[in-house]
Formats: C-alpha cells, structure tokens, sequence
C-alpha cells in the first residue's frame, strides 16, 4: 500500500481538513489547523505531502519522525499542526486497513466512556447563569468559561470582582455536585494570577487553565503554591520538552491539542510524561469532528485521562458546527456529559466528504479578535 493523493479543504466556521488516500482506495483523515492560520498550515502540509506521496502509510511513527526531525528549522505550532493532521490520518488509515479503532492499536481502552465539558462562555459576564442552567439540562457535569475578558496587567478591584462573580455564579447554578473549569486563557498577567487564585479557592474550580501565557513559565512554581486550585495548561505547547517544565513547576493537568502538539503520537507521549509526575491529561480541543474524535481514541487508551474538551454549542463558531461534517452523529451523542466508546475502525468517525467538499469551496478566513484597553493599548484576547 502507497499514498497516492493527498488533499486540504477548508471548512467553516474555522477549520482545516486533510484527505490522505492510498492506492487500495484506504482514505485516512486528519485535522491540521492553527485558530486563525489555517492557510500557513494548509502550505506546510502540502510541503510535507512531497514526501508522504508514495510512502508506506503503514510506517507511521517513522513519518512522525522525519517530518518532525528531517528539516534543519523543526518546530512551532505551523509545522507542529501540519504534522499533527497528517498524522491523525495515517492512524486512520490503519485502524480501517484492519477494521480497528486506533485505540485498540495503542494497547487496548482502559475505561468504557469519556467525560466531556460543555463551553458556557464567560466574556462576557451576564448570560453566565442561563448558559450554566442550559448545560445542566443538558446533562452535563462539567463546565468551562472564560475567567475574565480583557484584563488590565495590574487589575483594579472591580477587575478582580468581575472575575470571582463568575466563579460564585457558576458554584451557586452547579452545586458541590457538578464541576467547572476556569479559563485565564492568557489574559491574566503574572501578578494578577497571583493574586486572583487565592481568592478563587473557595469556589473549588475544577482547574484554573492558562494561568499565565507560556512566555511566563518562570511564574509557574509559585502560581502552584499559590492556592490549592489544580492549574492547567498545554494548548500553547507542541512538544514533550515543552511540557517538562510545567511538570516540574508542579501543574497539575496537562491539555495538550491533538490538532497541535504532532497529532495522536505525540501526545500519547505527552501523556505517558505527564503519569510519571502525577498529572492529568485533559486534551485541548474547540476543533472540528476529526479532532475530537482523534482526542477520543487517546483517552481511551490513557490510564491518567481526566476530561475532554468539546466544541458543539462553543460560542466562537459561527455559520458551521462540528455535526455537519459527519455521516452519523452517534459517535459523538452525550449519554449524562459522557462520550461512550465505539467498535467504529480508524478514528471512528465518517467524515462528510461531501459536505467536506462544499465546505471548501467558500472556505474561510477565521481571525480572532484583536482587543485593546481603554487607553488603546494593545490587550490579549
């Protein structure tokens, strides 16, 4: 067996398809996007393609290597996400090729379904309690939201008191029973974070995620000393040395982005590192169907899984959702907030080829906002 084609499609409302079929008519599909730099990633991919085309797709951890390692210039989330699709799809090409689910070819699952979290947004503050009360009704027994939206590198008190009336609120709607994620996603400068976690402890957040961006990993070991909250961090890392360091610094849940981080060979590395410190993996993923059902296949099979991020009903897609690049949604049907395992072969889910197809033909040019303080000045978003 060979790979003889290899296709990109663009597909709202922000995501990146990639078709790799072979000369037995085996078609394997993956998931390589970066949010908002899907195009820089569709041209790494068709780079990497010069070398895949013609290649036993069977021999997948040495493809993983040389397109990792074969360029002198490796890295980044470009090259990093380029390969993580690609590699999605060979994994899907040999879970079909012997009517198997990948899990079964990294050793087999270890637990029967996978707890998922519902996105309530969080932006902005006001629609918090009806979003939470919708997710319950939905079944769901966990919760992300955004902490905050933009916040100034020294927060006032009101700043700071925006930010916890969305951890009361939400401890208030869900009860001791049911759980939620706090997202920082990076807007929170060092000194804010240190401030902010001790005042969350008393409303027991799942996780504080993103505490501070990656370019304060120096922050991180007295962020962790900070308070009791477990921190989360991952889906700006591409790469197990990257992830060493908040290891060490003694964060508690990894959520490294299958989509990213090279793709289901890597982070089920990712995970295995992360067991040896005591941590928990809880994979990034507010991406299409491929990438979810891709994450999927490494929970089952990692014995320190601990919850899976989900994009159906998030707040930033707009005009396409997940279920509409599907054959059969049942893979991804909620039974109490949970996503049960499946015998389907590959990745387990049927992609829409031609919905696929459709999709690419108006495509997208998906950026994220760019925010500014009050004084003009440039703030994360």
């Amino acid at each position: 067996m060979e790979i003889s084609r290899i296709e990109t499609f663009l597909a709202p409302p922000r995501w990146l398809f990639v078709r790799v079929e072979t000369d037995e008519g085996v078609v394997g599909w993956g998931e390589p996007v970066v949010e908002g730099r899907a195009e820089p990633v569709r041209a790494a991919v068709e780079v990497l393609a010069e070398y895949l085309l013609g290649q036993d797709p069977s021999r997948i951890e040495d493809h993983w290597q040389v397109m990792t390692k074969g360029s002198f210039y490796r890295g980044g989330p470009v090259l990093s996400s380029a390969v993580a699709g690609l590699d999605q799809a060979l994994w899907d090409i040999k879970g079909k090729r012997h009517g198997l689910p990948v899990y079964q070819l990294l050793g087999g699952p270890v637990r029967e379904r996978i707890r998922a979290y519902a996105w309530v947004g969080g932006d902005e503050p006001h629609a918090i309690r009806d979003a939470l009360t919708a997710q319950i009704e939905a079944g769901f027994t966990a919760v992300k939201m955004n902490g905050c939206g933009r916040m100034t590198p020294v927060a006032g008190r009101a700043e700071v008191r925006e930010c916890l009336l969305r951890a009361e609120t939400a401890r208030e709607v869900l009860g001791d029973g049911r759980d939620f994620g706090l997202d920082f996603h990076g807007r929170v400068s060092p000194a804010n974070a240190r401030r902010l976690l001790p005042l969350l402890a008393e409303y027991a957040p799942m996780f504080v995620e993103e505490p501070v961006l990656p370019d304060y990993m120096a922050a991180l070991p007295d962020l962790v000393n900070a308070s009791n909250i477990p921190l989360a961090l991952g889906e700006r890392l591409f790469t197990r040395p990257d992830f060493l360091v908040p290891l060490q610094a003694g964060v508690a849940i990894l959520q490294p982005d299958v989509s990213h981080a090279g793709g289901i060979s890597e982070v089920r590395r990712i995970a295995a590192l992360a067991e040896t410190y005591g941590a928990q993996l809880a994979p990034h993923c507010p991406l299409g169907p491929v990438a979810l059902a891709a994450s999927l296949q490494v929970a089952f099979t990692t014995p320190n899984f601990l919850v899976q991020e989900q994009s159906i009903g998030i707040h930033y897609h707009q005009g396409a959702g997940l279920l509409d690049y599907v054959v059969d949604p049942e893979p991804f049907r909620f039974h109490e907030g949970s996503l049960l395992r499946t015998d389907h072969p590959g990745l387990g889910v049927e992609v829409d080829e031609t919905a696929v197809r459709k999709a690419d033909e108006r495509g997208h040019a998906w950026r994220n906002p760019v925010w500014r303080h009050a004084d003009g000045g440039f703030a994360e978003w």
